[in-house]
């Protein structure tokens, strides 16, 4: 009887030990995490839910945006995204990073305007207005 009662005991211990590392090796935070290390592009999100932000890592930096919800013509849609930034350490940073973001943001949230934080939404002004030619 102790023998069987070991053994149920050892198999519930492998099924908990597998169960928790799937759970580590699928996990989205950690993903993120992995390709900010990197310095690659990841974009973790939950588009059905609206409450929570979303987050994109590119280069090395931390992105975070909110986004809100308003009341479009003919649905609830998101319409409004800030995009705040985590870390400040925007050297080597160009307009066309800032551009890529954008547009995999409008991927995902076409009908959204997106609103950088402080120092990116006067270097996009800037950038934008010396970018196009002068008549």
């Amino acid at each position: 009887m102790l023998v069987i009662l070991f053994r149920i005991l050892i198999i519930l211990t492998i099924i908990v030990i597998a169960y928790s590392l799937v759970k580590y090796i699928v996990k989205p935070e950690r993903k993120l995490t992995k390709a900010q290390e990197k310095r690659e592009f990841y974009f973790l999100d939950e588009e059905e839910n609206v409450r929570k932000n979303f987050f994109i890592t590119y280069k090395g930096l931390l992105f975070e945006g909110e986004k809100y919800l308003e009341a479009t013509a003919d649905s609830f849609d998101i319409t409004r995204i800030h995009m705040n930034l985590d870390q400040h350490s925007l050297k080597g940073f160009r307009y066309e990073d800032f551009h890529f973001l954008e547009e995999e943001i409008r991927i995902r949230y076409p009908k959204a305007t997106i609103e950088w934080s402080k120092p990116v939404k006067e270097f996009m002004k800037s950038s934008s207005t010396s970018a196009q030619p002068t008549t």
